[in-house]
């Protein structure tokens, strides 16, 4: 992956040297409120492992995002295949991310996701791009909609890989963003 640079980030692949980082992000009480587990830090190297993987195979995934300024890294944005939602097609590309709360509300996620809007859309050439939460994650559903997505509740769902114990996690929200729409919003914004 050719690193992407914004107006304060640079969206790479991962280092070893953000493992700190990541094994903190996923094991955070707020970070992971929305999730039903924590990730020890065997766990998290594993994951961070394969999202590197996924990287250097797709030329895309959830991409470190690192501050320009400082080399510090923040957490993750990106885009990735998603297979697990029933009411999407197999190989759906959706838009996430994790940071760490010290960087949240300062527009870090809005400013990647739109430079990973753009390349999924001006390079990937996608029709279409979702994202999901739980449906309480009211933060992330706040930067759905100033992307610009859109809400679609009849493809809302119960996440399969969320746990009967937790039963308040299982809803997400469904928002979609067409390739169509992104270029109103786009020539709008000039």
């Amino acid at each position: 992956m050719k690193p992407i640079r914004t107006e304060r980030l640079i969206l790479r692949n991962w280092e070893d040297r953000d493992r700190a980082l990541f094994h903190r992000i996923n094991f955070d009480e707020r970070v992971m409120e929305f999730f039903p587990f924590r990730r020890d830090c065997a766990t998290a190297d594993a994951m961070m492992d394969e999202f590197r993987g996924w990287i250097e195979e797709d030329g895309y995934g959830f991409a470190a995002a690192e501050i320009a300024a400082t080399g510090e890294c923040i957490g993750f944005v990106g885009l990735l295949d998603t297979d697990d939602v029933p009411s999407l097609p197999d190989g759906t590309i959706e838009i996430g991310w994790r940071l760490a709360p010290e960087f949240w509300g300062k527009g870090y996620v809005t400013e990647a996701a739109e430079a990973w809007l753009a390349f999924g859309f001006e390079t990937l050439r996608l029709e279409e791009i979702v994202s999901f939460a739980v449906a309480e994650n009211h933060r992330s559903i706040a930067v759905m909609k100033r992307l610009g997505m859109r809400a679609d509740p009849g493809a809302d769902f119960d996440h399969p890989s969320v746990p009967d114990s937790h039963p308040h996690l299982k809803r997400h929200v469904l928002y979609r963003l067409s390739g169509e729409d992104w270029q109103v919003r786009k020539r709008a914004a000039r």
